[in-house]
């Protein structure tokens, strides 16, 4: 019986392969990009963190300490928590994988995120902001024109950078006598259909034609021949034209997100109703959508004060 091989007891302590074995199958357990950029970066962060300190065992009271350093370090709540979610799953496929013991992948799942205080400060822009935003792109140059149209999607279809940067003329079509972009995947693999303004569409339209793309990914890196590339390019490079627009028209610190925030906020404004809103964003959960809107409460005028069953007045 001594050729039978001895199973192997999981770990407590995880070397380099081990985590990486591990962060692979979290990755690949993912279905949305987005996530799995999230998760690569958060798990990558905590592997440096980790490994930077000598046979740490894998268990709560490391992952405490390391929450306890994020918050030292005054990282947001929100990006604590996403990065003890992040740990959470690692330590559950470390353990799947028996990697890890099942006991302290447990433990793990127990360590608490941090407390949000109050409503998540958004950076929201007013219409005048949005439309000095569209006017630092107003050159007819077809860099301009395209990057009008990217930011015009951006503000008045509240794409996420990521469907912006993977949307393609195939999409484009019509719906019930509108345009739309149909049928777009977002984010966890949610699939909705998009109205898109006529005044975006023509914004879109200006640039396709200018550049003549016809079939495709919509919008395209340019080179300094001003020669067109036929694929499609990185949301990081929406990052740069959002950041360079905002401080050409003297708007501080203005994302990509800020746009799709932007857009929901003022659809509120306009009178949109909380549910097509959300069909909008494509969020599961209508209190997503609540947040995004940053809405304060009225007392002045209360949004019960008038609904039609008020004594008529003499």
């Amino acid at each position: 019986m001594a050729n039978i091989k001895r199973k192997l007891s999981p770990k407590t302590v995880l070397k380099l392969p081990d985590l990486e074995q591990s962060k692979s199958a979290v990755l690949n357990s993912l279905t949305s990009r987005s996530s799995q950029r999230s998760y690569d970066h958060a798990i990558r962060e905590f592997i440096d963190w980790y490994c930077s300190e000598p046979r740490l065992a894998f268990n709560k009271t490391v992952v405490t300490r390391y929450r306890i350093n994020l918050e030292q370090a005054q990282y947001a709540s929100s990006t604590i928590n996403l990065r003890l979610a992040a740990i959470r799953r690692l330590a559950y496929e470390a353990a799947d994988c028996g990697l890890l013991s099942p006991d302290l992948a447990a433990g793990i799942r127990r360590v608490k995120g941090v407390k949000k205080h109050g409503m998540r400060i958004g950076n929201w822009l007013t219409a005048d902001q949005g439309k000095r935003l569209l006017t630092a792109f107003g050159g007819e140059d077809l860099r301009s024109k395209r990057d009008y149209a990217m930011i015009a999607v951006l503000l008045g279809c509240g794409l996420r950078r990521a469907e912006v940067a993977g949307l393609t003329v195939e999409d484009l079509q019509q719906r019930e006598e509108h345009w739309v972009i149909a049928d777009l995947v977002g984010k966890g693999g949610h699939v909705r259909t998009v109205p898109v303004p006529t005044w975006v569409k023509l914004a879109v339209d200006n640039w396709l034609t200018a550049a003549g793309i016809s079939t495709g990914p919509v919008f395209r890196a340019i080179n300094k021949a001003h020669r067109i590339a036929t694929s499609g390019f990185s949301p990081k490079v929406i990052w740069g034209v959002v950041k360079a627009g905002s401080a050409k028209c003297g708007l501080d610190r203005v994302a990509p997100h800020d746009l799709r925030r932007t857009c929901a906020r003022l659809c509120h404004e306009a009178g949109g109703e909380l549910e097509q809103i959300q069909f909008l964003l494509g969020h599961v959960s209508v209190q997503t959508t609540e947040r995004y809107l940053g809405c304060k409460q009225r007392l002045r005028n209360a949004v019960n004060d008038k609904i039609g069953l008020e004594p008529a007045s003499s």
